[in-house]
């Protein structure tokens, strides 16, 4: 055996495949254990190898399982039953189901403690097999599906807990292919997709180009790991933000909420958690150069960057940005906030298609209704997203525009 060919051979496949030497040996003793069972082991016996990636060397042993009277079946459970599968020590006491004594996977404990002073029940007792290095072709082939199978198991749970590990972040990968409005990108050991509706609307993806998302899902299933991303998702732009600004990075700035309608517009609360730092202008930067790096990667979506605050009047009317308050009244009781503002400043207040009002709607938590100077009620927003004007001399609603809002909850 080339044992420096062996030791270059596990180095690359720990490498390669992010699986752990250990792991790997492990592998190569259950195929040896199936290749020795193949070609020298009784029907029924529970062989266990040893190998030693150091020097080369192997050795076998048969394991029984230490039972009692009370663990086997009667004559009358035989005839009943067929053979249960062997006993292991950690099933509970009050699991165990009655077994068939097989000479080949159980000992009695009286034989046991001849071997082991100390045996009890459900111990394992170590008999060692005559060393075998010569195997059939039958046996060579069970030991490469072993191999075959248990490394990809082995990479698998690799590929699972790296990504796990990762879910909540931002990821970035090539994009591989396009299928059914789904983008599948190539994240180096694994192929994620970016759902259609996980999509900022409007954007082009091309094949090669680089992209960045939030890894929202990671998913274990029999056929193998399944990876899910997303760009609107409200916690993409929550990510993005930590990456670009470095005082929500630290703590020093919190984000305390997010409205966003992906690839339109967004809203974000936050608030400084030290003395001295404006919270605003520390995400805005010099320049509004670091919100810019930010509408850049989301394609031109606006932002408003509004201060959190405790008192509900001082909030809305910071979430109604641009707009300019005169006055807001809050109902705490039913959480409903009556705001008023100048007739130039209705348009800004409301938004297009009632965008504006909507989103400060959906970051406050509140209903705000907008009023003009004279007392008019020209535009309500409930917490839900949903938009109206009330209809001059009657008593119904019109619809002002409602739109899904994807809120910092989205799951």
């Amino acid at each position: 055996m080339d044992l420096k060919a062996l030791q270059s051979s596990l180095q690359q496949l720990e490498i390669e495949r992010g699986i752990s030497k250990d792991k790997i040996i492990k592998t190569i003793e259950d195929a040896l254990s199936a290749a020795y069972k193949k070609d020298y082991g009784k029907k029924g016996q529970i062989v266990h190898a040893k190998f030693s990636p150091e020097n080369g060397e192997m050795s076998f042993a048969q394991i029984k399982y230490v039972v009692d009277e009370s663990m086997l079946k009667t004559e009358e459970d035989k005839d009943e039953e067929d053979a249960s599968p062997a006993y292991r020590p950690d099933q509970s006491a009050g699991e165990i189901k009655k077994i068939r004594f097989n000479p080949e996977h159980h000992i009695m404990i009286d034989e046991a403690k001849k071997i082991k002073k100390n045996a009890k029940a459900g111990d394992e007792i170590i008999f060692p097999l005559e060393t075998k290095d010569n195997f059939g072709m039958i046996a060579a082939q069970t030991a490469k599906q072993v191999i075959i199978q248990r490394i990809r198991e082995a990479e698998k749970e690799s590929i699972y807990g790296e990504f796990k590990n990762r879910q909540g972040e931002i990821i970035s990968g090539i994009v591989q292919r396009m299928e059914g409005g789904n983008v599948f990108v190539d994240l180096g050991r694994a192929t994620a997709i970016l759902p259609h509706d996980e999509q900022i609307r409007g954007e082009r993806y091309r094949i090669g180009e680089r992209t960045r998302a939030l890894l929202f899902l990671v998913e274990e299933t029999h056929r193998g790991i399944n990876l899910f991303l997303s760009r609107s998702h409200p916690k993409f732009i929550a990510k993005l933000f930590e990456i670009e600004i470095p005082e929500i990075s630290s703590g020093a700035v919190e984000i305390k909420n997010i409205a966003r309608e992906p690839g339109s517009r967004s809203k974000i609360a936050v608030v400084s958690k030290q003395d001295g730092i404006d919270p605003v202008g520390s995400c805005v930067g010099q320049k509004g150069v670091r919100i810019s790096t930010i509408i850049s990667e989301l394609g031109g979506e606006k932002i408003d960057i509004i201060e959190w605050s405790n008192n509900p009047e001082e909030f809305i009317a910071n979430a109604l940005s641009p707009a300019k308050i005169i006055e807001t009244k809050a109902n705490e009781k039913t959480r409903e906030a009556e705001v008023t503002v100048d007739e130039d400043q209705l348009s800004l207040a409301i938004g297009k298609m009632g965008q504006n009002v909507r989103l400060a709607a959906k970051i406050t938590g509140w209903k705000i209704n907008i009023k003009s100077r004279a007392g008019e009620v020209v535009a309500q927003a409930n917490e839900e997203g949903e938009v109206t004007a009330p209809t001059q001399g009657r008593g119904s609603d019109q619809s002002v525009g409602k739109e899904k809002i994807i809120s910092e909850e989205k799951n």
